[in-house]
């Protein structure tokens, strides 16, 4: 298995520096990718509450790097690790010019991006992003987008596109992930739920006459560190360092081909020194 952590990107530590560091040593380390997420707003009167936790926003989202550029910044800083998005939300993007700045960032980057995308409009987006990055002249047509026949000459590095990974929990989000995609990147789903959802989705892949065993399954943990250990209703990757072990080895034993770490959202965790110590701690852990 795999295994990527987050980018220092939310919250006042996020800079130049801290994203330098952290990549950087993730390198040093023997990681194989460092990962942003895509948040906006803080809204002072949520719809709906947030999915983890105690369903109220973190603090750190009140101030958050730009996900492309943050990539980009810290592939400028490495050499060989992976960049990836987990995820982006695509309703608040143009195919075209997102496409091109994801281009732009596997090519200066040597062919490292990795894409994690979500969000409603995701068969237009991905069909679109696709033609794109692989026919020249395109010319699309979506529901809320047109492309007439031109010239995009600028294509990833990698062939015939970087690997596409969704999170989906809806029926038909899933089947989106069992046509399109190279794998799953499920956001706030249990893991006790997360095996049979996977068994499921491969046998959505079957019946699209795709083989099963080429979907990849990504797993996110926003890691908390507590000093004593929780009740037995808590969240995954949250409690005593024994614990989060316990669910890192659950993730292996799901067939999960990458583990994507995120310490940001520990209370411990104040300093670009405090997440370097966690980094070194989860290594050990994901041996």
């Amino acid at each position: 298995m795999r295994i990527g952590f987050a980018l220092p990107q939310i919250g006042t530590i996020a800079g130049p520096d801290a994203v330098t560091r952290v990549a950087r040593r993730a390198e040093e380390l023997g990681f194989h990718s460092v990962w942003v997420l895509d948040r906006l707003l803080y809204p002072l009167n949520p719809r709906a509450p947030y999915p983890v936790g105690d369903g109220s926003l973190p603090l750190q989202y009140k101030r958050v790097l730009d996900p492309v550029e943050t990539l980009t910044f810290a592939a400028a800083r490495t050499e060989r690790i992976a960049v990836g998005t987990s995820v982006l939300n695509l309703p608040w993007y143009n195919p075209v010019l997102l496409a091109r700045r994801l281009a732009t960032l596997d090519v200066l980057s040597g062919g490292r991006l990795r894409l994690g995308l979500g969000g409603k409009r995701a068969d237009d987006f991905v069909s679109a992003l696709k033609a794109i990055w692989t026919t020249d002249p395109v010319e699309i047509e979506g529901t809320s987008f047109r492309v007439a026949k031109s010239f995009i000459g600028l294509k990833p590095v990698q062939k015939p596109h970087p690997p596409i990974y969704m999170a989906a929990f809806t029926p038909g989000a899933m089947n989106r992930t069992a046509r399109e995609a190279n794998g799953w990147f499920p956001v706030g789903i249990p893991l006790s739920a997360v095996g049979q959802m996977f068994g499921e989705l491969k046998a959505m892949a079957q019946r699209a006459g795709r083989d099963p065993k080429s979907l990849e399954l990504l797993v996110r943990g926003n890691i908390e560190f507590t000093a004593s250990a929780p009740s037995k209703e808590r969240a995954d990757f949250t409690g005593n360092p024994d614990q989060i072990a316990g669910d890192i080895e659950t993730t292996k034993k799901l067939g999960a081909s990458e583990f994507v770490c995120d310490v940001q959202f520990s209370p411990d965790v104040e300093t670009v020194d405090d997440i370097l110590v966690k980094m070194e701690q989860i290594q050990k852990m994901a041996k």
